[in-house]
Parts: C-alpha cells; sequence; structure tokens
C-alpha cells in the first residue's frame, strides 16, 4: 500500500498566495467574490483605486490606535490635534492607489466628520477601558481547523479586567447596530477568542464591539458578546470549507451592486475568461 502523502498546509499557503497562514480578511474576502480574492491573494494584483471609505476607516482606526497606545505608555489622553495629526498621517500613507470619492464626499468633508467621530471617542467610556492594557493591535497565530493553514489573529485591543481578558473590536457605520448587526459581525470576534483561549486557557475570555456613527452627531456604542463555543465549531467549519475551495482553486466571479462599483479589479474581472 502507498501511503498518502499528507502536504503540510503552511506550506500550501505559502505556495499558493505567499504566505504560511490565513487571515480573517482573506477568509471574508473569497466569501465575498472568489474572483476578487484570486487576484488579491494568488495574483497578487495591484489595486490602482481604493474607496475613500476603506482609507477613512483605516485612518480613524489609526487615531484610536494611537489613543490607546499614549494610554499604554502611561500618557495623559491625547487630545483632538493629536488623534487628527494621526488621522491625516494614516491617510497619506494610502499613496499607492488612487483614492475614490463618492458623491458629496471629499477630503474636507471627511476631515470634518473624522473630527467629530474622534470627539465623540474622547468623551465616551469606551475611550477608557476598565482594566489594564495589555495589547493593542495584537498579533495571535495558531491552528483552529486540522489541515487549514494557522489563522493570524490582530486584536485591535486587548484588556485584563482582572476577571477576564476582554477583546475589543472597533468599527465605524453609517448607522447604530441592533443586536441582529451584532451577531452578524460576530465570527471574526468568536475565532479570535478561540486562539486567544487556547494560549492562556485559565482566563475567561470577554468580547466587545466598539461602533462609531459616521453620522451627524457621531455615536459610540458598546456591544458586548457571549462567547459561544457551538457558534465557534460552525465557524471553523466555514473556514474549513472555505479553504479547501481555495486550495482546489476554485475562483469564480460574484457580481453585486454592492461591492462590484468599488472592486479595485473590475477590469481585470471583465478579462477573466476563466
Amino acid at each position: 500500500m502507498i501511503a498518502t502523502m499528507q502536504l503540510n498546509p503552511a506550506d500550501v499557503a505559502l505556495d499558493l498566495i505567499g504566505r504560511d497562514y490565513i487571515s480573517w480578511s482573506a477568509i471574508s474576502t473569497y466569501q465575498q467574490c472568489p474572483l476578487r480574492f484570486f487576484f488579491r491573494y494568488v495574483e497578487r494584483l495591484p489595486e490602482p483605486t481604493v474607496a475613500a471609505s476603506l482609507v477613512f476607516g483605516g485612518a480613524i482606526h489609526a487615531a484610536v490606535e494611537h489613543h490607546f497606545r499614549e494610554l499604554l505608555d502611561g500618557n495623559p489622553p491625547p487630545d483632538i490635534s493629536s488623534l487628527l495629526d494621526a488621522y491625516d498621517d494614516a491617510c497619506q500613507a494610502r499613496n499607492d492607489a488612487e483614492v475614490v470619492f463618492g458623491k458629496d464626499e471629499s477630503h474636507v468633508s471627511f476631515h470634518q466628520l473624522a473630527e467629530r467621530m474622534l470627539r465623540a471617542f474622547q468623551a465616551s467610556d469606551a475611550a477608557l477601558p476598565g482594566g489594564t492594557i495589555i495589547g493593542i493591535e495584537e498579533e495571535f497565530q495558531g491552528e483552529l481547523v486540522p489541515g487549514v493553514p494557522d489563522l493570524l489573529a490582530r486584536v485591535d485591543l486587548l484588556v485584563d479586567t482582572g476577571d477576564e481578558l476582554e477583546i475589543t473590536d472597533f468599527k465605524t457605520s453609517r448607522s447604530r447596530w441592533n443586536q441582529e448587526h451584532v451577531e452578524d459581525a460576530a465570527e471574526q470576534l468568536i475565532l479570535y477568542a478561540n486562539l486567544v483561549q487556547e494560549l492562556v486557557p485559565s482566563k475567561d475570555i470577554g468580547l466587545r464591539f466598539v461602533l462609531v456613527t459616521k453620522t451627524k452627531e457621531p455615536v459610540v456604542e458598546r456591544h458586548s458578546l457571549r462567547f459561544d463555543p457551538r457558534r465557534a465549531e460552525r465557524t471553523k467549519r466555514v473556514v474549513e470549507r472555505v479553504w479547501s475551495a481555495i486550495e482546489t482553486g476554485n475562483f469564480y466571479p460574484a457580481p453585486s451592486v454592492m461591492s462590484c462599483g468599488g472592486c479595485p479589479f473590475r477590469d481585470a474581472c471583465r478579462r477573466w475568461c476563466g
């Protein structure tokens, strides 16, 4: 009998996508559009354009990160000017692609919105976590599913409250969230919690979203989430099947009114013939 050679999933990933791990962002990209995943992660095509909303969200995230790094270093909370400087620096760092603005959007309008959102964040309880900050943009990597490359998790904020390790993910949104929104966004945090729990099994894990709305008068919301082992197992099965499809080269377009307009690979998609 000839034994079947089992390939190391990390080696498969490295050969296929140039990295020995898989990220939730990559999994989500495949779920949104397998061909977009192919262009970004397999072909590694340059992205000539980027939606202004994506740049904006990343820049807000950078400003919030700056806030917590100052606290971690033992400094007082930074003022609004310092946060806006971090926002501007993050915007200017995205000079690798043309920024595409939507109707009624501009650098000025986004900067004004950023100031309102960051002021709302500063005034909220979310700006001063109840515990000891032990990680900001902390990376964890480990196996969640046999036969699938390690998952790389990047945790926005990790706080030790004494009773538990609290994992917080920061989001921006056009509107407020209800519980259905929270549940729809939960899979990423649940997998991250599973990974962190394996590294520190003695600690309970708390999950939280902090949401800042992109409205005329921004609102900061905190949404707690219960870790559900059954939901974690279900999400692992999703990751397993997505990876299986990636590994076998199952790439195809998934046209969407919501997604195609801002896709940087529209021209490549039109040329694609299978």
